[in-house]
């Protein structure tokens, strides 16, 4: 199942699930409104609207309710071209929900960052709360994956000594454009990922090249830090990052997620 977050010109934003039209098929691409947020915790049911996807505008699929866990150089050639080698254990790192932009918003240079790169990865949603989960249980406390653009001040990353600025500034999180709920973990250890800067393939890289899978990295997280239902997971980009221009555009694909594309521009 596509669940998506939306707005529909006047009125507040809302849930829905995205139904695709068959290829070849006459029906459009619609998303069908739900009554609540599906990872509230309240029972949720179809409203009876659907709306045309080109009538709505689609949102950010989760803001999250507490936290964004990124995880650093989980792919073994990306963290050879920034310079280093594996971490012995997962490098960790939060993003802050103000970070958190959709689909097709503009992703802004802050005024001072001369080095602004794109980090397209693969990020799970959390749907429960837990703590000290065992790996064979994880898949208990998945709600879905997104695609997820960590944005990264890169000379902040080096001068700072420290990611808070870096990782977390305004717009540095595009997430979307849908959350998918029905991948298992093994689906998810064997997706491709690409990132297009403009028309230019940047990354090409594939889930099944991580160093550390789904389940290893919500248990080894989940054994110090308490995790709530809407809390993201980033779990590490692929070789082949660089800097994105005021005037370039971003794209994120990922099997099954669709594409995340963002422009961007000075603050």
């Amino acid at each position: 199942m596509r669940i998506a977050r939306f707005a529909k010109a006047g009125q507040d934003p809302a849930y829905g699930v995205i139904e695709l039209a068959v290829d070849g098929g006459d029906n459009p691409d619609t998303i069908a409104a739900l009554t609540a947020d599906p990872l509230a915790g309240v029972p949720v049911n179809y409203t009876g609207e659907r709306h045309d996807l080109d009538d709505v505008r689609l949102l950010s699929p989760v803001i999250p309710r507490s936290k964004v866990v990124g995880v650093g150089k989980n792919y073994a050639e990306h963290a050879k071209e920034m310079g280093g080698e594996v971490p012995e254990a997962p490098l960790l790192f939060f993003k802050p929900n103000t970070s958190v932009i959709g689909p097709n918003d503009t992703i802004i240079r802050p005024a001072g960052c001369e080095s602004l790169h794109y980090e397209g990865e693969l990020a799970i949603v959390i749907g429960r709360i837990c703590k000290e989960v065992p790996v064979e249980r994880v898949p208990e406390v998945i709600f879905g994956y997104t695609i997820a653009n960590d944005v990264t001040a890169r000379d902040w990353q080096s001068s700072d000594g420290q990611w808070a600025r870096a990782k977390g500034s305004d717009t540095f999180l595009p997430l979307g454009p849908w959350m998918n709920t029905h991948l298992t973990i093994e689906e998810a250890g064997h997706l491709t990922i690409e990132t297009r800067l403009n028309d230019e393939v940047r990354q090409d890289g594939a889930t099944s090249q991580m160093v550390r899978g789904v389940a290893e990295l919500v248990s080894y997280i989940s054994q110090s830090i308490t995790l709530l239902p809407g809390d993201l997971i980033l779990t590490g980009t692929p070789a082949g990052v660089g800097e994105m221009q005021p005037g370039d555009e971003v794209h994120v694909s990922i099997d099954g997620l669709g594409t995340l594309s963002n422009p961007v521009a000075d603050a």
